[in-house]
């Protein structure tokens, strides 16, 4: 048995900062720490805990999707006997603690918000035999009644805390290690389909913080060298990027990779908004490593970037996504074809944009649907006008138009698959950008590497103008009625989608194992 354990559950570990941080601090103080996956299932979990005998289990409810897994699980473990402290965390627990409580009664407390230093001083309690019900940030039931405690300040200086506990780091091509990152925590805008702005609202602290870029750099350098990683993904839902003049951290943060010789020996992805990106200041950044980009689009007019807080336009957008294009970075995007107020008007103004962006093959094209998250402006709008289907694994609402239902309905399920599926064409197509981006960084540029390149792009552009050309098609068909009437006509379309499909990902694939050979030999 290991001296004062503390678990966490959490789904998706290799990425979770949050618990990594509170691992750290934990460690630091003498506690011996350590994560399990969700999705191990319930027996090993159960097989886990019986060994290491934690006094108290820490469960990360982050997203409501989890919510049953996580109930199911904690009624099985408590089931088993297992009596310890359990807590939960997360945004979802934060913001919804006492929805969390009325459905997940067997937990015996809630740390609300960030938790590293709530977390230190509940497991100090439990192991000390100490009241841990005077903790700051907590949430419990007491005699039937919910005590909701002082919520802890949030910590200002990010660098205080211990570098964050990583597992066994992931390999890219030729074997390249990468690692994700965080530059710093929130995010400053206030777009109505996300609720961090809420979440930081409440906890009544900063709704941005970065961290020092030395820091940040001085991590980078120690897992370079210590850990033969080259590529970092910064994690942050909004890197500390400033347009004009104003971007004193990336110069700094460039000034650290410099001085540390890390120049051309690293590479790194980061996380933005389009309006974000100028020529100047990403010019700069590509010079010092910047290799790809994620930036959160939306939609594609200007109805519905107001409607959703964009705070850009649709000008701006194709503009700095071509100042990308022109600079040979690469990007993928967030897209929301179908939101609340879509109509087939709309949807066909969307799939135009989604064709001046995608046409080219330089990014796989993919978008999805906007679900109205617990505390943003978009679930409050649906609750009022009597829209909001509330369930709870998450929410959803039908569209203005039976047809739009019914064509949605018909859409995802041929395209499910390939939009979100790990053997998906979305996912294996920007797996191979991502590998050719990886490659010509590190290793020389050949004629066989530039007919690679251009190769996979040309697949990529000729299944994204099928996709969205089957989807304009299917649109005049839903809007005409017509579909009701011609089932036949769907079970072709259905066919021809997968056959598609399932050809332009092969050979993507085909393509990736040819360059592998050639670039290994």
């Amino acid at each position: 048995m290991k001296i004062n354990p503390v678990l966490f559950i959490a789904s998706h570990v290799a990425d979770h900062h949050g618990i990594g941080y509170m691992r750290a601090l934990l460690s630091r103080e003498g506690f011996n720490t350590s994560v399990i996956d969700l999705r191990k299932g319930k027996r090993a979990i159960l097989r886990n805990i019986q060994q290491s005998e934690p006094r108290l289990i820490g469960f990360s409810f982050i997203f409501q999707s989890n919510f049953r897994q996580f109930t199911e699980l904690i009624s099985y473990l408590r089931g088993e006997g297992v009596i310890c402290h359990f807590t939960a965390g997360g945004h979802y627990a934060s913001l919804k603690y006492e929805e969390l409580f009325t459905k997940v009664p067997m937990l015996d407390s809630i740390v609300r918000f960030e938790g590293e230093y709530t977390i230190l001083e509940l497991a100090k309690c439990i192991y000390s035999g100490s009241d841990w019900k005077k903790t700051d940030g907590l949430v419990y039931m007491n005699a039937g009644k919910l005590v909701v405690n002082t919520p802890r300040k949030a910590e200002k200086d990010l660098d205080k805390f211990p570098v964050f506990i990583r597992p066994r780091l992931k390999k890219m091509t030729s074997n390249i290690k990468f690692a994700t990152i965080l530059a710093g925590r929130g995010c400053s805008h206030n777009c109505s389909f996300c609720n961090t702005s809420e979440y930081y609202r409440q906890m009544a602290g900063p709704t941005k913080r970065n961290r020092r870029p030395e820091m940040v750099v001085d991590e980078m350098f120690d897992l370079y060298n210590n850990r033969q990683c080259s590529v970092f993904m910064f994690d942050d839902d909004d890197f500390p990027v400033t347009s004009g003049d104003n971007n004193s951290w990336i110069l700094q943060f460039c000034d650290s990779l410099r001085n540390k010789r890390l120049i051309r020996k690293v590479i790194w992805k980061i996380n933005c908004r389009p309006d974000e990106i100028d020529e100047k200041n990403f010019r700069l950044m590509k010079e010092h490593g910047l290799f790809h980009v994620f930036i959160g689009i939306e939609d594609g007019t200007e109805e519905g970037l107001r409607k959703l807080n964009k705070k850009t336009s649709v000008e701006q957008n194709i503009k700095n996504i071509n100042i990308l294009k022109e600079l040979g970075i690469g990007f993928d995007f967030g897209f929301m074809l179908f939101q609340p107020e879509t109509t087939f008007d709309s949807l066909n103004k969307n799939l135009i944009f989604l064709q001046n962006i995608c046409g080219d093959g330089y990014t796989p094209l993919t978008f999805l649907k906007l679900l109205p998250l617990y505390e943003t402006r978009v679930e409050k709008e649906l609750l009022k006008e009597g829209r909001l289907k509330a369930g709870n694994y998450g929410n959803d609402y039908s569209f203005l138009e039976k047809s739009l239902d019914d064509y949605y309905s018909f859409v995802m399920s041929c395209l499910h698959d390939c939009l979100t599926g790990n053997n998906g064409f979305v996912n294996v197509a920007q797996c191979a950008i991502n590998n050719l981006e990886v490659h010509s960084h590190f290793f020389e540029t050949t004629s066989a590497s530039k007919k690679f390149n251009k190769t996979i792009h040309a697949i990529i552009s000729d299944f994204n103008m099928f996709i969205i050309c089957t989807l304009q098609d299917l649109a005049g068909v839903f809007k005409s009625g017509q579909y009701r009437s011609e089932t036949g006509m769907l079970q072709f379309y259905r066919m021809i989608i997968k056959t598609n499909h399932e050809y332009y990902r092969n050979l993507v694939l085909t393509k990736m194992i040819e360059f592998s050979v050639v670039s290994s030999d």
